[in-house]
């Protein structure tokens, strides 16, 4: 959804992703007819009970325009996160950017850890355990699926 402001001035290409359990990385590219001094601001609400914060790690291209955010810390909850993009400039009014994500949606999952591989050449057979990889989101041990590519020397 975009607000008022110069068309075509509003990010385009939102995205985010948790990783590493508890980071988040979100990016954006510059709107296509917005003035060349334009800097963006991300705000975002983990829940409708959470106050909405700013970005606190902005990442910046070639021209200090901040291009993504880094967040540390993120839980994810069972509610939509509220992200706003503002932007401002000298020239003219920028439109704004929002959206709601489930932020479990994005999140890329941690590979399996502790992998044990047990092999008996008398049976010809192996047995192959491992842990679930950490998540942070609720739900814990449901919706785990896994494949093993196993290759022959």
């Amino acid at each position: 959804p975009v607000l008022a402001g110069m068309n075509g001035s509003a990010i385009e290409n939102f995205s985010c992703v948790v990783y590493n359990i508890f980071l988040m990385n979100c990016t954006w590219q510059a709107g296509r007819d917005a003035p060349a001094d334009t800097q963006y601001f991300l705000y975002w609400q983990n829940s409708r009970d959470d106050e909405e914060m700013e970005c606190d790690l902005y990442v910046k291209d070639e021209n200090c325009r901040n291009m993504g955010c880094i967040f540390q810390n993120v839980t994810i909850g069972t509610e939509k996160a509220y992200f706003l993009v503002n932007g401002s400039s000298n020239d003219s009014l920028i439109q704004s950017y929002d959206e709601y994500i489930d932020l479990y949606k994005i999140e890329k999952l941690m590979p399996p850890s502790n992998i044990r591989v047990k092999c008996d050449e008398i049976k010809n057979d192996c047995i192959i355990q491992w842990q679930r990889p950490q998540i942070s989101h609720s739900n814990k041990d449901k919706c785990f699926k896994y494949e093993i590519n196993v290759k022959y020397k």
